[in-house]
């Protein structure tokens, strides 16, 4: 008998149609799987096996072919357990159903029939909707995953036994609830962080309100314990409330790659990554035998911390130089590619020197001119071109840490960001950008255009710190947001003077 069963795969972070095709016919023996299965599906054989005598099911003595179709996509992960067991059931007769038209099904079976959750659930949904199927089985755990998607039926089951229960119209469903908020109410999350229990630091919290508004890249140099981590894990809570899409984008991303949850469903805060400096290119950027998500997808539409700079790898390092640029990443194999989006802002931290305390207000630094230099030097020039805000954090005084005055909130500081970014969203309609860091030199042309002073003002900072042409847009591209913030509708000589301060590490005399 020939039973077809609706499934997918994932590719990069959407999904394709799969159909597992089941035949069970008389000659030969044994289970055969086709259609380019890696390992996890040719071992599905054995979980199959024993999932159906742990359920009360026989396994067929029969040659049973499955095919996953189409056969010249590479198939992976363990979600394909459950429709080919499904398959095997219809096709063997020992259940008889209709519901199988219009719905999907995915989840991995464990030896004792239990489904346990897959990887990817929301896409999944997303193209079983987009194909026009009516509902989607899945494990439990994945339900609140899949309840993000409207317009179709998400039903969570348990086993094996309960799917075989359900289908053959024995035991009643139940369809998850749709529990999205709406758009206006994504901005409700609250943080456990705020900026109000942040003593001092007002030139960086400055600089960090400019990064937020104009998406700009930030680089904070300072002596240990100044604060520079936790500004850093402040910084999504006064970057404006995530939209639809971008929860929907960075949810599916986060499915993709498992770190998710059982209990969570849209991401409405904003990502904040921060991996060790001893991860690698793979981890960092994705990829791998079976690609992956790696951080920068992870901190889409988000924040990626990179603390202590210098420590990671130079390699490591010199992979952000794409992704910062173009904000996605394509990962190509010699039969396929998957491309990745990676728009997110970058923090970074770093020490000012081995010992750290280069420019320290009371200790004195211990390193010589040239470890200053070689220690910097670990961060090349076209790297640190990219990042458009640098500045120093001087640690805080015994007298201003210890008041009991608390500073001002992320929530007040969000409201001016959120001002900012509305007019960067009217000024940039119609144009697949939407905030200054975007710009490329056409637009800065068009949308920030330069007086003479202006012009002067810049030209001279060109010349005496002998900054590269990148510089020169990025310096721009801040001073654009700086007027933003102040709602003037043309850069003014102060908005470019406060840009060129935030190049600290272009001075001629830093570490003389």
């Amino acid at each position: 008998m020939f039973v077809k069963i609706n499934t997918g795969a994932i590719a990069g972070i959407d999904a394709v149609e799969v159909s597992v095709e089941v035949n069970v016919a008389g000659g030969g023996l044994g289970l055969y799987i086709v259609g380019l299965p890696d390992n996890t599906i040719k071992e599905s054989e054995e979980r199959i096996h024993a999932a159906f005598e742990n359920s009360g099911f026989k396994f067929s003595t029969k040659k049973s072919v499955v095919n996953l179709a189409p056969a010249d996509l590479r198939k992976e992960g363990s979600q394909y357990d459950l429709p080919i067991a499904v398959g095997l059931l219809i096709a063997t007769e020992q259940i008889v159903s209709d519901l199988i038209e219009g719905s999907m099904f995915i989840g991995e079976l464990s030896l004792n029939g239990t489904l346990r959750p897959v990887k990817g659930v929301l896409p999944l949904v997303a193209m079983a909707r987009d194909k026009g199927l009516k509902r989607v089985f899945m494990p439990m755990e994945n339900c609140a995953e899949g309840v993000v998607v409207e317009g179709i039926e998400c039903i969570g089951v348990g086993s094996l036994l309960e799917i075989g229960e359900i289908l053959s119209e024995r035991m009643p469903y139940t369809v998850a609830e749709h529990t999205v908020p709406a758009e206006e109410n994504l901005e409700d999350n609250l943080y456990a962080e705020d900026f109000a229990d942040v003593k001092g630091q007002g030139y960086v919290k400055r600089a960090l309100e400019i990064a937020a508004a104009g998406g700009h890249n930030v680089i904070m140099v300072g002596a240990p314990g100044s604060g520079k981590t936790m500004l850093a894990r402040r910084m999504p809570t006064i970057m404006p409330p995530m939209t639809m899409e971008e929860a929907l984008e960075t949810t599916k991303i986060h499915s993709v790659a498992g770190k998710i949850g059982s209990h969570r469903g849209l991401i409405t805060e904003r990502p904040f990554r921060a991996p060790h400096h001893l991860t690698s290119q793979v981890a960092l950027i994705g990829g791998g035998q079976s690609p992956q998500p790696g951080e920068v997808s992870l901190a889409h539409n988000g924040v990626l911390f990179l603390d202590e700079m210098p420590e990671f790898g130079r390699s490591v390092l010199e992979v952000l130089r794409q992704p910062l640029e173009d904000r996605h990443i394509n990962i190509s194999r010699a039969k396929y590619s998957v491309d990745y989006p990676a728009n997110f802002t970058l923090i970074a931290s770093m020490n000012p020197c081995p010992c750290g305390y280069y420019n320290h207000p009371t200790k004195e630094c211990t390193c010589s001119t040239s470890a200053v230099h070689r220690y910097m030097a670990h961060i090349s020039g076209p790297l640190m071109d990219r990042i458009d805000i640098h500045i120093e954090v001087v640690p805080v005084s015994i007298s201003e840490m210890s008041t009991a005055e608390r500073a001002e909130p992320s929530s007040a500081i969000r409201h001016r960001v959120v001002a900012a970014r509305e007019i960067q969203r009217k000024r940039f309609e119609g144009l697949d950008i939407h905030c200054n860091a975007m710009m490329n030199s056409s637009m800065l042309r068009k949308f920030a255009p330069l007086d003479k002073a202006c012009s002067d003002m810049l030209e001279f900072a060109m010349t005496r710190l002998n900054l590269s042409a990148r510089a020169y847009d990025r310096i721009i591209k801040v001073a654009r947001t700086i007027a933003d913030l102040e709602g003037k509708p043309t850069i003014e000589p102060h908005h470019i003077s406060e840009a060129i301060g935030y190049r600290s590490l272009d001075r001629e005399n830093w570490g003389r």
